[in-house]
């Protein structure tokens, strides 16, 4: 995820350097691109990740994204790194990461090792942002491909050395078939959750196409966004971890859940309104850094709660499945709204969509947590019968 993030704050300002990089429609489409292949293979991936393991199909994945990581960092063209996106995202193994995480934990320390899952994943977004500027000042958009590329056989090497097995992991009694899918797809309280984090993503890569050259018209060269940065993500995670324990210690994740889309939705407006200063913007961007940061947290842990236990590496990959959709789309819809409309045009939209989300979460139930995962089983039980 740390090599996934590192590109966001540097391709839209770097493209125009590639042949085709000056149309902001093909940028967006870079940087969407590796959700459209990941969407088509999250649940592929997590099934035969319920049957055959999921060591075997991480390893699949890494190796895919390495790959994918290298094509693009020898292009020449803004095309050939649509291309290298797109092989990136054919690695689309984060839901049998999760799933892993699922069958090494129990019952009852599995939220907390989703939330670490969701705030690594956090953790990984803001340093990238961090970071990348000054990977940039000395190797260049290419140099960090090539670094992401590296990054995933470091990924390998962990992956083996430092990863305990699952005994059950890929051995279910019940391995889920491709008929339980629509079930899982139409399970009220996963729909819930696939749908927030679809918008959650449209929102992060719509913004990741005007926000970077915001700053630069707000006077800040891009080797130095690491100072805009920086100040802002550390203090998100701080502001985060209340929020968080709050959740799940006193089992208050549909209030918690809402007050952070409320606040992912006034961030947007705020953005709307085309601060061209640095301090609003730092304001603005350390607001949306904390809803992101909890929800990157709490949307994972509530669908391996969900989902029944002989599916969940279905269900997560449905889950992340709707998470690429949301990356592709709004890659796709933040280039097509800033070439045509600008950026106050993608903040709004963004927030029409938090708005949206909003209305869906507001008829979550909150359940017991012992009675989770045996409400999912019946959900989909009665539906395959159906």
């Amino acid at each position: 995820m740390l090599g996934l993030f590192l590109i966001l704050p540097l391709l839209a300002v770097d493209a125009h350097k590639l042949a085709g990089g000056d149309n902001l429609t093909l940028v967006g489409l870079a940087l969407g691109a590796y959700g459209l292949t990941q969407a088509f293979l999250q649940i592929p991936f997590g099934m035969a990740s319920d049957r055959w393991g999921r060591k075997p199909v991480i390893l699949v994945g890494l190796l895919l994204f390495a790959a994918g990581s290298f094509i693009a960092g020898a292009a020449d063209s803004i095309y050939v790194v649509i291309a290298g996106r797109a092989v990136q995202g054919a690695g689309a193994v984060s839901s049998v990461v999760v799933a892993l995480t699922a069958d090494l934990t129990s019952e009852r320390h599995r939220t907390k090792a989703m939330a670490m899952i969701g705030s690594t994943i956090g953790f990984a977004f803001a340093l990238s942002l961090v970071v990348a500027p000054l990977l940039y000042r000395w190797i260049g958009l290419s140099g960090v491909f090539y670094v992401t590329g590296l990054l995933s056989f470091v990924a390998i090497w962990l992956l083996f050395a430092a990863v305990p097995n699952a005994a059950q992991a890929g051995h279910a009694e019940q391995p889920a078939r491709a008929r339980d899918l629509p079930a899982l797809i139409a399970q009220p309280e996963l729909m819930r959750l696939n749908v927030g984090i679809f918008v959650l993503h449209v929102s992060q890569m719509a913004m990741f196409v005007v926000v970077p050259p915001m700053l630069v018209e707000a006077g800040l060269a891009l080797p130095s966004h690491w100072k805009f940065y920086l100040p802002v993500v550390l203090v998100s995670f701080v502001l985060m971890v209340p929020a968080v324990f709050y959740a799940d210690r006193r089992n208050h994740h549909k209030p918690v859940l809402l007050g952070t889309v409320l606040l992912l939705a006034a961030v947007e407006v705020g953005l709307a309104a085309a601060p061209d200063r640095i301090v609003p913007l730092a304001g603005l961007m350390l607001a949306f850094f904390v809803a992101f940061n909890v929800l990157e947290a709490l949307l994972p842990s509530l669908v391996s709660r969900i989902a029944p236990a002989h599916a969940r590496g279905t269900a997560i990959a449905v889950y992340n499945t709707t998470q690429t959709l949301g990356l592709f789309a709004g890659g796709m819809i933040g280039g097509w709204l800033a070439k045509n409309h600008g950026p106050q045009a993608v903040f709004s939209t963004c927030a029409a969509l938090a708005a949206l989300w909003l209305l869906a979460a507001a008829g979550m139930r909150p359940l017991a947590p012992k009675r989770v995962n045996e409400l999912a089983e019946s959900d989909v039980s009665r539906s395959r019968g159906a």
